[in-house]
Order: C-alpha cells, then structure tokens, then sequence
C-alpha cells in the first residue's frame, strides 16, 4: 500500500532547538524591558518622594524660624518697663514721702525725742560713713584731701555766698512788719549758715556718677569748721539791730563753750571714727567688701539710714507742733522763698564750677553747696538760742526742715540728669578715642606704604 504526500515538510530536531532558542531570546528581552521600566517608574517615584519631602523639611525651618523671632514687645510692656525703671531711680524720694506722712499721723513722745534723736543721730550716721569708708580707695580719698583749691571753692560758697544771699532776702522780706513771723526770718539765717549734709550728698553724688570722694571730704571739712564758723557767721546776723532779732535772747561766752565741745564730740563719734574704721576695714578684707557692698547691693543701707533720720527730723517737728505755731500764708511764701534759694544756690555752683573743674568733679561740689545739713542744724539751732521757748525754737527750725526735704527731692530728681550728663560725655570720649586710634593706624599704614615705594 502506497504513502500520500500531504505537501508539508516534517520537522527535524535542529529546527526545534532553533525554535526553542528564538522563544528563550525574546522572552529574555520582554522580561529586561519590563525590568527597565519597572525601574524607571521607582526612579521617578523616589524623585518625587524625595521633592515632597524637601519641601516639608523647609517648610518645617520656617516655621521653626517663625517662632524663634522675638515678638515686638506690647505697649503695656513698655509702660512696665519705664514704671520699674522710674520706681529704681527715684525708690528714694517715694519712700522719704512715705516717712513723711509716717511723721505727721505718729510721733515718738515728746518725752523720748532728746532720746531718740541723739541715737539716730549717732548711729545712722556712723553707719553711713562706715559704709562710705569700706567703699571708697584709700588713695583717691587722700588725693581728694589735698585739693585745697577746691576746698576753699566749694566752703567758701557755702558758707559765705549762702549766708549772704539769704540774709539779702530776709532784709527785703523784713520790710514788712507784719507779713512774717520773726521765727521764720531768723530760722532762715540759721540755715543759710549750717553746714552742707552729712548723709544724703555722699548717696545722691553716688547715685549720680560723681566725685563721691570729693564730696565725703568736702562734708567731713565743712561739717569740722562749723563748729566754728555757723556760731561766728549766726551771731553776726543777729546781730544787726532789725525787729525780728529782738526776738532772741542775749548770748554768754559759757554757751560757745558747749556748743563747740557737743559738735565736735558728735562729729568724731558719727563721722571720722567710722570712716577710719571702714577704711581699715576695706584695706583688710577689700574683696569681702566688694561682694557684701557692690555685688549684694548691700550699698542702699546708706539711703535707708538718710530714710530713717529724715522721719526722725519730721517727726520731732511734728511732735513739738512746729507746723502749727506757723500760719498757712507764712509757710506757702516760706516754701517759695526756700526752693527759690536752692535753685540759685544750685546754679551759680553748677555755672561756676564748669570753668576749673570736671564733670565729676562739678556733680559733688554742686550737691554740697547747694544743701544744707539739718543733723547739725536742728542742734546748733537749739543750742545756740538755749532758753527760748519752745514755740519759737520749732519756728527756727521750721525753714530747716523744710529745706531738707527740698533738697533731697528735687536732688533726687537730677540724679537721672547728671547720669546721662556723665554717659554721653563717656560715649564721646569714647568715640574721640576710636577716630584718634584709626587715625594713627590709617597713618602708620601710609607711612609703610610710602617706604615701600
């Protein structure tokens, strides 16, 4: 039996194996295909990922720096700021207010007065000037003494030029008879006559950046040769035969005796033995005294201390009804008549001071000319007129008294004055120095320069 041929051409081995070739190729390539853009759609998601997350990282840095930014301070900030700062300058003049009105609603006794008035006398200001001494360079102390030219300055103003204006007031008030009490007039020519204080001049020439060592000797001197000189310069105006000194007794030589013997007992025992003493005290333990006075602000113990004698002056004044043996009329012009005589007194000694003398220097003299010392002026006062009566010794040392409280205030308010007076002559000696430095750098480099060439 015959085989058809059916026309198609059987299939060999080599053709399979070439097949089977063909189909491992292509299947390889689709699979490299696939891979390469399974690849290329990661590389784009990465890249998309990684954009997205920059732009979260800076958005969080600005928020960061958004909230690092200071805010502007608020208007009621401000207003805080300057009430504490105000309140830091003048904490002096509101507590003396508040001393003040202490005062007046309660006194000590008019039985313990002598009593406490001699304590507080001795032993605020001891404290004062211990404290002062335990401050102040030994050296620049000792300095400030031998400067007799401003010694002579600063005590001849106070003493002569003061008493000398104020006794030309008191001619021209006294043409009135009947307009002021006699006490008044003669109150105010003890006071032109008392030495420059003790206590608040050394604390207010600090507080202003002045000569602090200037104006503790200027005190200590003036407050030595009143014992001298306010007994001499009192008894020489009263002596002047016009109606209000005919209200005052005759004086004995026994009365001088002892008003010299009680100064200067008060002044050895209250100024020059704690200023000694402090000043040994300094040189032994000086770092001790830095940190107790300067880092722990313990300093302010000498303002507490001038707090505590003015409402001891005030209070005496009050218990022995000073105020009210006076009329209201009297007492307005007599307020008038003392701020006006502070204000000269501080001018000319501020005026005349800026020829000869430095910025510091003008700060002290100008405080200690311009007050007056009622810790030695109430005493020399009841001792000078020793057998007076009691309502017209409180008339004498009306004027005094109100004097000190003037003084103090408005001192108190120029501290801030003479402070930025002191800083902006410090900024532009500061900036004289640094054109002065770049001037001669700016020199040196032309000179090498020209050598170069």
């Amino acid at each position: 039996m015959e085989e058809k041929d059916s026309g198609e051409t059987p299939l060999t081995m080599d053709d399979v194996r070439g097949c089977g070739k063909e189909l491992g190729a292509a299947v390889t390539s689709e699979e490299v295909d696939t891979s390469e853009k399974r690849g290329v759609v990661d590389i784009g998601s990465g890249a998309a990922e990684g954009r997205s997350n920059g732009v979260e990282e800076k958005n969080t840095m600005n928020n960061e720096a958004k909230t690092a930014q200071p805010k502007p301070p608020s208007r009621s900030s401000k207003w805080n700021k300057r009430i504490l700062s105000f309140l830091d300058d003048q904490w002096f003049l509101i507590c003396m207010g508040f001393a003040i009105v202490l005062a007046s609603q309660k006194h000590v006794p008019e039985s313990r007065q002598k009593v406490k008035s001699t304590v507080i006398s001795y032993v605020c200001v001891s404290i004062i000037f211990f404290a002062t001494g335990c401050t102040l360079d030994t050296r620049v102390l000792v300095r400030n003494y031998s400067r007799w030219k401003a010694h002579l300055w600063v005590q001849a103003q106070c003493f002569l030029m003061c008493s000398a204006l104020m006794f030309g007031v008191v001619s021209a008030t006294a043409t009135n008879k009947h307009f002021m009490d006699p006490g008044l007039l003669v109150g105010l020519m003890v006071l032109s006559c008392v030495p420059t204080t003790m206590a608040s001049n050394v604390v207010m020439t600090g507080q202003a950046k002045g000569n602090q060592e200037l104006t503790v000797v200027q005190t200590t001197i003036g407050n030595f040769i009143s014992a001298f000189v306010t007994p001499a310069l009192v008894v020489m105006y009263i002596s002047v035969p016009t109606w209000y000194n005919a209200v005052l007794p005759s004086h004995g030589n026994d009365q001088w005796t002892e008003i010299y013997r009680r100064v200067l007992k008060q002044l050895g025992l209250s100024i020059y033995i704690p200023l000694v003493v402090g000043q040994v005290v300094r040189y032994f333990f000086q770092p001790a005294c830095n940190t107790f006075f300067r880092k722990w602000k313990m300093g302010k113990i000498s303002s507490v201390c001038m707090l505590i004698i003015i409402w001891s002056t005030y209070d005496q004044a009050f218990a022995s009804k000073a105020f009210g043996t006076v009329p209201s009329s009297n007492l307005v012009f007599l307020v008038f008549i003392l701020l006006t005589m502070w204000a000269v007194y501080f001018s000319i000694s501020f005026l005349a001071s800026l020829i000869w003398f430095s910025k510091e220097d003008v700060i002290a003299i100008t405080y200690c000319v311009a007050a007056k010392g009622p810790a030695a002026g109430v005493p020399l006062s009841a001792t000078i007129f020793a057998g007076i009566s009691l309502e017209l010794e409180s008339k004498i040392q009306v004027p005094i008294v109100i004097y000190q409280a003037l003084q103090v205030a408005f001192g108190s308010l120029l501290i801030v004055v003479f402070r930025r007076w002191i800083k902006k002559g410090e900024q532009k000696r500061l900036e004289h120095s640094v054109l002065d430095s770049e001037a001669a750098r700016h020199g040196r480099t032309t000179v090498m320069s020209n050598e170069t060439a």
